[in-house]
This record gives structure tokens, C-alpha cells and sequence, in this order.
């Protein structure tokens, strides 16, 4: 079963938020804690991240199984990026269990790029000589910004660990940027919602996303990138409550 934090709403749908590559419950708190005012909210740390179990698989299918675990009446769902792929997984084979489905800024495609460049950034960090965060940023050395104040939300200083099975992680990297091959489609309420920057969604993945989301809308939110939720979290929150009001 996977680590979850529960934040209590009225109403009798709850909405389950699965976080991306490298992510946490943790990094959803405020944005579910201010959805929580209409709604029961359920964020969970996936396997092989955070506080959750590791396991040698990485797969969609397995995710979308752990996803299942969690709900236990039908549920609004939101996935960002690899969160998003499991999240859509789960709604093409259990679509009793998704109410509403929210897909942030990820398309059922298979990528080309690799997150294999953090994952070396945090293999080379010596956690043993590491006294604070400080520290083990100077380590992580030249990544994208933002990437590595992110990365070290996943730094258990106490315990000098990575709460990020990365061996795994790095093995199943092609199985992570990818998209298993899946059938049967899901016709509940879909959205799609995308930063205005990012380039993950692209327009020729949509007649593969109607295929298999027929009822799926397309929205953008302006001046975001790939971290919508986390650039522009107020505009994310008001897309999201719209989607489900």
C-alpha cells in the first residue's frame, strides 16, 4: 500500500493527486490542503518514492495497481507527468474507479528525453560529508533551474538518504518515458491541462488521446512550463476546481 496523507473536505467524491518523476505527496500539500475546502483530498507518495515501498518494477501497469489500492469508492483523479501516465493507465483499466480524470501537462506517448541527468547528480552527491541542504545542492551541480531545489525535498538529511530508489528508477528509465501498450478506452470527463510553455503535449498526440479519452478537454495555463502546479499553483487550483465543479 502506498504512503498517503489524507486532508478532510465536505462533499462524498474525493480527489486522489499522483505526483511526477522525482516527486512527493509532500510537494502537493498547500494546492491540496486549499482543495480540501470543497473536497476530501488523497495525496500519495508513488512506489519507489518518498515514504512508499520500493520495488524492482517501475511499470504503469504496476502504478495504476498501486493507485487501485488506494481508492476505495470512485474517485476524481490528477496525475502530473509520469503521475499522470499511471493516473491514465488506471482510468483505461479500472474506469470504475475514476470519477473524473485531470492530466497535468503529460500525454500517452512515448518521450524521447531521459531523466537519467538527475539521477547522476544525486548518485554523486557524498552524503556522508553533506551537514545541510546547502551542501548537498553545491554537490548536485549544474542542473536546470529550480531541478535541484526540488531534487532535495527528497534528501533525508537525517538519515543521509535519498527517500528515491534511483537504482531502480534508472533501469526502468525507458519504461518511465514511455507509454505501455494499452486497449479500451475511458469516456468519463477528462481534462488535459497543460502548461502554456511546456512542449510535452504536443497537438499530434491528440487524435491518440481521443482514442482513447473520448471525452477529453484541452486546457493551457498561460506562462506555465512543465511544473504547472508549481509555477502558477493559484491558476492550477482555479482550472482544477472548474474542471470538477
Amino acid at each position: 500500500m502506498l504512503n498517503t496523507v489524507t486532508y478532510d473536505g465536505p462533499g462524498e467524491v474525493p480527489l486522489l493527486i499522483a505526483h511526477g518523476l522525482f516527486g512527493s505527496a509532500r510537494n502537493w500539500g498547500m494546492i491540496a490542503k486549499r482543495l480540501s475546502a470543497t473536497r476530501p483530498v488523497v495525496t500519495v507518495d508513488m512506489r519507489n518514492h518518498g515514504e512508499s515501498d520500493w520495488y524492482d518494477s517501475h511499470s504503469y501497469p504496476d502504478m495504476a495497481a498501486d493507485l487501485a489500492e488506494v481508492i476505495t469508492q470512485p474517485t476524481d483523479v490528477i496525475g502530473h507527468s509520469m503521475g499522470g501516465k499511471a493516473a491514465m493507465v488506471l482510468a483505461l483499466q479500472r474506469p470504475e474507479l475514476v470519477n473524473r480524470l485531470i492530466v497535468a501537462d503529460i500525454a500517452p506517448v512515448s518521450y524521447t528525453h531521459s531523466q537519467m541527468a538527475p539521477i547522476a547528480a544525486m548518485r554523486g552527491v557524498d552524503l556522508d560529508s553533506v551537514e545541510n541542504r546547502s551542501d548537498a545542492k553545491a554537490q548536485l551541480g549544474d542542473l536546470e533551474p529550480g531541478v535541484a531545489d526540488f531534487l532535495l525535498q527528497s534528501l533525508d538529511m537525517k538519515n543521509k538518504r535519498w527517500r528515491l530508489n534511483l537504482d531502480v528508477l534508472a533501469a526502468e528509465m525507458d519504461k518511465i518515458i514511455g507509454f505501455p501498450e494499452v486497449s479500451g478506452q475511458f469516456e468519463g470527463r477528462t481534462l488535459f491541462l497543460s502548461g502554456g510553455n511546456s512542449d510535452y503535449v504536443q497537438r499530434d498526440a491528440r487524435p491518440r488521446i481521443k482514442q482513447l479519452f473520448p471525452a477529453a478537454q484541452f486546457a493551457k495555463i498561460p506562462g506555465a512550463g512543465h511544473w504547472l502546479h508549481a509555477e502558477k499553483p493559484r491558476e492550477f487550483e482555479a482550472a482544477v476546481s472548474a474542471f470538477l465543479a
